[in-house]
């Protein structure tokens, strides 16, 4: 279950489920008219593990020009925004890759493992291998009792 961080912002708006505080970021697409903003959410949503200052860099602005108006245009930080989808990408690679945790971490944009894992712990209020085989163990006994 992710944390509420960002439920606190902005309950119940476009882009934000308020069940849960997590951001879809294809939802935000089409609300946004800033096209700078938008080819932004598109490199969020295809590749997690960019940082702010790359995303600044290609739409030509400062970071700190791009997270004004990535929340004047939004209602949403740049940065949480970033690490909520480089940590449900992490959780994707869990699942379905054979990946280490190390390697997953690596692959979402985080340069120490220790980071990945609290930040990891959390949004999803457990570590990274519990994760995996909790959700392992589901799928498998989803399996037998339906198959």
């Amino acid at each position: 279950m992710p944390s509420n961080d960002v439920t606190a912002e902005r309950i119940g708006a476009g882009g934000a489920d308020s069940r849960n505080g997590t951001i879809n970021v294809g939802d935000l697409i089409p609300t946004t008219r800033e096209e700078r903003l938008r080819r932004v959410l598109h490199v969020i949503e295809k590749e997690p593990h960019r940082h702010i200052h790359e995303l600044a860099l290609e739409c030509n602005l400062s970071q700190s020009h791009l997270q004004h108006l990535f929340k004047q245009h939004t209602g949403f930080r740049l940065g949480h925004v970033l690490n909520q989808r480089r940590l449900e990408r992490a959780a994707e690679l869990l699942l379905h890759s054979n990946m280490s945790v190390k390697e997953v971490a690596s692959a979402v944009g985080y340069e120490h493992t220790s980071s990945f894992s609290r930040a990891f712990m959390r949004y999803f209020r457990t570590a990274p291998t519990q994760y995996r085989k909790r959700i392992s163990e589901r799928e498998m006994l989803r399996k037998n009792l339906c198959g």
